[in-house]
């Protein structure tokens, strides 16, 4: 299997350790090289195994999740997939803590064996691991400090790309009324860049749409919330979205506008093989707002939300995607500046200044 995706998999839990393993296991283009039980453990293995994967959970004896990816991240820099419990409340945080070290992506800890209940979760964390074996991660030295106070990670992660697409020239843009941010992989730290610098009375209502496994959103939620001074919340059918506040759809929900202004939920089918789909959002502000939305494409693997981008551009609306090399996996832009949709392409640490201008009066 010399062309295999190679995976480390870090798991002190003997059964999590061997239903990972066995999952893994069942794919022809993935092999697991190495299993560890500690972090220390896993960075004695990775010069002598070379990983193009790393998956861990949180919670291990010696050194924890988020010590052993900043030691990662320092020393030998590879896509870190985190598989973690975290629909248990006290996980929740410590999730986007690894996120904030320097991992790519997180996943449900699978819990039960390999019958056919458990045929989506298989595909899914294969399809995971897949997308990541793609990610390039490139070595910025951390600093003693930043391996004992776990600030966030200097790490630049990119999916290298041929795109050469332009953006779209820039066009006279109306006073907007609404902001919609759409992301997938790598997509909470995109998030967190462009959030945490709006003011407390930042004067438009945001949407976010955020590709995420189940269980996970109401941690995201509070981890954003952390540093960030707008409220963050879940959207409620019903209500209208308000200035300064920023929504997220309900899990396993789309989130649309109605006629009224008014946010609804549905269960449609998925839309290219997600929902929430980030194009189902955007187009329906698009249909309500028209040129009055700007909408936001981030970071994320597929296509979903290039044709909202679309619909925003032709309803008049101003489009951002972010830029190639701040992009963990620059699928999801890329295929939207190669559909014309796109005014400006900015990297992620321009988007919140660009995003203030453009509400100036």
């Amino acid at each position: 299997m010399t062309d295999a995706i190679r995976v480390l998999v870090v798991e002190d839990s003997p059964i999590a350790l061997n239903i990972i393993k066995r999952i893994l296991d069942s794919s022809p283009d993935i092999e697991v090289v190495g299993t560890a039980r500690t972090g220390k453990e896993a960075l004695s293995l990775i010069p002598e195994i070379h990983p193009d994967v790393v998956c861990t959970d949180f919670y291990m004896p010696q050194m924890d999740g988020r010590e052993f990816i900043l030691h990662v991240m320092a020393q030998y820099p590879l896509p870190v997939l985190v598989i973690s419990a975290a629909v248990r409340d006290e996980d929740e945080q410590n999730v986007y803590q690894l996120l904030e070290a320097g991992a790519v992506d997180t996943f449900p800890k699978p819990t039960a064996g390999l019958d056919a209940r458990n045929t989506v979760l298989q595909k899914s964390l294969i399809d995971r691991i897949k997308v990541l074996s793609g990610v390039k991660v490139f070595r910025k030295n951390a600093s003693p400090t930043l391996l004992q106070n776990g600030s966030r990670s200097t790490a630049t992660r990119c999916m290298s790309t041929d795109n050469n697409a332009r953006s779209r020239p820039r066009r006279k843009h109306v006073r907007p009324a609404i902001i919609a941010l759409g992301a997938s992989t790598g997509g909470p730290l995109a998030l967190q860049e462009i959030l945490t610098p709006l003011p407390a009375n930042f004067p438009l209502p945001i949407v976010c749409v955020q590709h995420i496994s189940l269980g996970f959103l109401s941690g995201l939620v509070n981890w954003l919330e952390a540093t960030c001074r707008l409220p963050i919340e879940i959207a409620k059918s019903g209500e209208q979205p308000q200035p300064g506040k920023v929504y997220f759809p309900q899990e396993h929900q789309h989130l649309h506008i109605d006629a009224g202004g008014r946010f609804i939920h549905s269960q449609a089918p998925a839309l290219d093989n997600h929902r929430p789909s980030i194009t189902v959002t955007f187009e329906s502000l698009a249909q309500f707002y028209g040129a009055k939305t700007i909408g936001v494409l981030l970071t994320g693997m597929g296509r979903d939300g290039a044709d909202g981008m679309k619909a925003i551009a032709d309803a008049g609306g101003l489009t951002i995607a972010q830029d190639e090399p701040t992009s963990v996996v620059f699928g999801m832009p890329k295929e939207a500046i190669e559909l014309g949709a796109v005014d400006q392409v900015l990297p992620i640490q321009a988007i919140a200044p660009t995003l203030l201008k453009l509400i100036q009066p």
